[in-house]
């Protein structure tokens, strides 16, 4: 190597003109008249450039059948004289690349025939490895070149051999290729069609994984496992559903792949979920009528329906409640959700298609649904959730929704006045963290809904411990016996309830004057803390009044 060339340090990629030796650039040309001439002035061989590559790499690379000849036969003459080898051409031709090839896995890569023969009679050993491990059958395969890959095996190949560092062989590497003839021709050599890399995936597990329907197709007919499973336990059916390849779900179902092999370590993950979750909604529709229902709301099992949440993949989320799963399925543990619908919230993009969706086929609203419209402020979502028949009654979660309340107190205007007016007791927000935790206006506001004269014992002491420790001033009014209106107006919305508090629209109908509707709608109180009134249209859309 030049001196200016040693400056620039070792680069395996590239071969600079000026780092091959002049035999190596006449191998590398197919010069066999220079090079006669060269080897007969004494030129070494066996100077490598800056790749390691020595005349011998570059004869094989670039198909110089006569020149590869005439460097074996000079290797041979100077090896034995300077080493006294047995057989020193031997040595030479197994001379690797600082990448680990030797002449043979060049040739073989190039689909050079002859000079594959003409190494391999002189020595060179078929199943010789590189750093990585790869042998020059796995690259034959690689590339397609079926009569290289013969002789190969007639010289000794080994068809079952590790072929690269994960383990993946020239079987796995034929399916990936889809080289169909090959896969015959090295199942016929004998290749193990059930040989498994480092991860457990064999060659079907490949066809089924990158979608190739004609690999997969003569592994099935070979009689490869089509419920073979990978370290992790995933399947051919389910590799191939996540991938979207619908013809190789076709297949392998109708040749008996097992929709009901459980897919993961815990066991409840199965093609189906993949399918949603990846939005392949042809793959889903095949599925759907195969797959066991224990999945759906099954204890320790997880539902298809979070898949397609998931992902955000509405037609899949459609297609699965319509067919039966439930809009209300078991909690997802695996994916820390109480319910699908409160997923909607946690996965949610920019828009709420889901929530209708839902809606449609009956999900259960409760109030962990509100208390995740507070925590991620879809207050309109919240609104429309009253007006869809929320339960306002006994909630089993009402901690967490008073959590996720004092959170969006901030913009409470946007989404308290829809509660209490939909019916819900302000009381059962009245508990000691609720109190010391909202401003002063949003507490009074709260009372505004009470009679605040009548409150339990217990609540009462909580608010007179918060005013003698506090800024907070209760309204003047509050000193006072509430008006009989005012209690009036508790009793009439008592007896109306929720059902029909959802919407403005009963309490208007009352043969009342306008004042006593404007009055029952608290509409004073909303004027003095500066709230618009809500009131429903009949096409159900809600419009802001002062």
């Amino acid at each position: 190597m030049a001196a200016k060339d040693q400056s620039k340090g070792m680069d395996f990629t590239e071969a600079y003109s000026d780092t091959c030796s002049a035999v190596g650039l006449a191998a590398r040309e197919g010069n066999v008249k220079t090079l006669r001439k060269l080897l007969k002035k004494g030129c070494s061989v066996d100077v490598a450039d800056n790749r390691g590559w020595m005349p011998i790499h570059e004869a094989a690379y670039h198909n110089s059948v006569e020149c590869l000849r005439l460097l074996i036969r000079s290797a041979l003459l100077c090896l034995y004289k300077l080493l006294f080898c047995i057989d020193p051409s031997e040595r030479y031709i197994k001379m690797k690349t600082f990448e680990g090839s030797c002449a043979l896995h060049l040739s073989a890569s190039r689909g050079f025939l002859m000079i594959t023969k003409i190494l391999l009679e002189a020595g060179a050993d078929a199943n010789e490895t590189t750093l990585e491990e790869t042998t020059p059958l796995f690259l034959a395969v690689e590339n397609g070149h079926a009569d290289v890959v013969k002789l190969l095996l007639r010289h000794g190949a080994d068809v079952n051999g590790s072929h690269s560092m994960c383990g993946w062989n020239a079987l796995h590497q034929a399916a990936f290729q889809e080289y169909t003839e090959l896969i015959k021709l090295l199942l016929k050599k004998g290749a193990n069609k059930e040989c498994q890399d480092d991860f457990g995936i064999t060659p079907l597990f490949v066809a089924a994984q990158y979608g190739k329907l004609e690999s997969l197709n003569v592994l099935v007919s070979s009689g490869a496992n089509v419920n073979c499973q990978a370290m992790d336990k995933a399947t051919p059916l389910f590799i191939a559903a996540q991938e979207g390849h619908t013809n190789c779900v076709e297949l392998l179902l109708s040749k008996g792949a097992d929709a009901n092999l459980y897919c993961n370590e815990d066991k409840w993950q199965l093609p189906i979920h993949a399918a949603a979750q990846m939005g392949h909604i042809r793959i889903l529709d095949l599925l759907i009528p195969i797959t066991d229902r224990i999945c759906d709301t099954g204890p320790d099992k997880v539902s298809p329906v979070y898949s397609a949440v998931f992902e955000g993949h509405e037609d899949c989320l459609e297609m699965l409640l319509k067919n039966g799963y439930s809009p209300d399925a078991q909690p997802g543990l695996v994916f820390g959700c109480s319910s699908p619908m409160c997923m909607v919230f946690q996965r949610d993009s920019g828009h709420f298609g889901m929530v209708d969706i839902f809606l449609k086929y009956g999900v259960q609203l409760n109030e962990m649904h509100l208390a995740y419209c507070l925590k991620y402020e879809k207050f309109s979502v919240f609104r429309y959730f009253l007006r869809k028949g929320c339960p306002l009654g006994t909630w089993n979660h009402l901690s967490e929704f008073i959590k996720h309340a004092v959170k969006a107190q901030a913009k409470y205007k946007e989404w308290l006045p829809s509660l209490l007016l939909a019916g819900f007791d302000p009381v059962n927000l009245l508990c000691s963290y609720w109190i010391h935790s909202v401003d002063d206006d949003i507490l009074n506001f709260s009372l505004e809904f009470t009679n605040w004269k009548r409150l339990p014992l217990a609540i009462e002491k909580i608010l007179s411990a918060h005013a003698e420790n506090s800024s907070w001033v209760p309204l003047h009014h509050f000193v006072s016996i509430p008006s009989l209106t005012h209690l009036c107006r508790l009793e009439i919305r008592s007896i109306l309830k929720p059902e029909r508090l959802r919407s403005d629209n009963f309490i208007r109908q009352l043969p009342l004057p306008a004042s006593l509707h404007h009055y029952l709608l608290y509409g004073e109180v909303l004027r003095m803390n500066e709230i618009p009134e809500l009131i429903l249209t009949q096409n159900g859309e809600t419009i802001e009044t002062s």
